[in-house]
């Protein structure tokens, strides 16, 4: 009998094997969420076996919290050290940094928290270099702070389909999806917008396949079918990123240029430093603080002058409780 993990890859190469038209589109959704509940299944079964293992203890503080992310030895100890006042170790080998160390860095204002997180790997979702552990810490945190280098221009690839993988999207919105389960009834379909990707018969097939069979849904925007699955699956987490380009004092001008070109076509704030030579860094900082989307508020007690040297910073949408 094949295992999860044999389903998975038998079903993922189906899916690269099917042509994509409008005859295969219904029959690719429900191959997406059949595995999207395996996944789900595995992550219980490992949770389970694992007895819960030993994960990262960390503790949120200050303002906001920000997440190095990145593949061994591409300078995020440095760039820790550097920007706050922690002492994370520093080597010339790969997983220097075997737990998680926080700092803290004032900016605006704002009191931010840092975290370095070991290194990501290829199969870090699948829990490669405990993968799962530095993952799990990411999902918390307000913002990823993708690191690379100028020298492998396949980091930010691999990172971003692990983030993916373990349900991280980066700089995405939730869906706006409104699913009502039932106890009979059948699967109810509503757009208000008119859809590119789908239509009320691959939406029940895609919601049958993730076990859902009474329920009314109503969908208000253009998705996709990674999307329907993601907003059915409800365990995704929407966190903004952006990208520094680390070690750009040892990198070959033309290559940096080209590096940094790239990312930038593919959709990502980019800014290149040097942690190493504090190069870049006050840029760094302010794309930082405005990605966390935090405000100041500064406030004038009554009858008195406004308190215009600590305001009260918070994140943008804030309410007054």
């Amino acid at each position: 009998m094949a295992s999860i993990e044999e389903k998975i890859k038998e079903i993922e190469e189906e899916i690269s094997s099917t042509p994509y038209n409008k005859a295969t589109q219904q029959h690719i959704g429900r191959l997406k969420a059949k595995i999207a509940r395996l996944k789900e299944e595995a992550e219980k079964r490992r949770a389970q076996g694992s007895g819960g293992g030993q994960g990262y203890a960390v503790s949120k503080s200050g303002h906001a919290t920000v997440g190095l992310v990145g593949f061994p030895s591409v300078g995020k100890s440095t760039l820790l050290n550097t920007l706050t006042n922690a002492e994370s170790e520093v080597g010339a080998y790969e997983f220097t940094t075997l737990d998680v160390v926080p700092g803290m860095m004032e900016h605006r204002h704002a009191n931010i928290q840092v975290l370095d997180l070991p290194g990501l790997i290829h199969g870090a979702a699948r829990n490669k270099g405990r993968g799962k552990e530095v993952i799990a810490v990411a999902r918390n945190t307000d913002l990823i702070l993708l690191v690379v280098d100028p020298f492998n221009p396949h980091q930010l690839d691999v990172i971003t389909e692990e983030l993916y993988f373990a349900g991280i999207r980066l700089n995405e919105s939730p869906p706006n999806v409104n699913i009502s389960k039932r106890d009979r009834g059948g699967i109810d379909v509503q757009f208000t917008t008119k859809q590119s990707h789908l239509d009320e018969d691959m939406v029940q097939a895609i919601m049958r396949e993730y076990g859902i069979v009474n329920a009314a849904i109503v969908i208000r925007q253009d998705l996709t079918q990674d999307q329907l699955v993601d907003a059915l699956a409800g365990n995704r987490v929407y966190i903004p990123a952006f990208v520094a380009v680390n070690k750009a004092d040892i990198a070959d001008p033309d290559v940096l240029r080209e590096r940094i070109r790239e990312i930038g076509e593919a959709g990502w704030t980019v800014v290149p430093i040097s942690a190493d030579k504090d190069q870049n860094l006050d840029p760094l900082k302010d794309v930082l603080y405005e990605h966390l989307d935090l405000i100041r508020i500064f406030l004038k007690p009554q009858g008195k002058e406004a308190d215009m040297e600590e305001p009260l910073v918070v994140r943008r949408g804030s309410d007054i409780e």
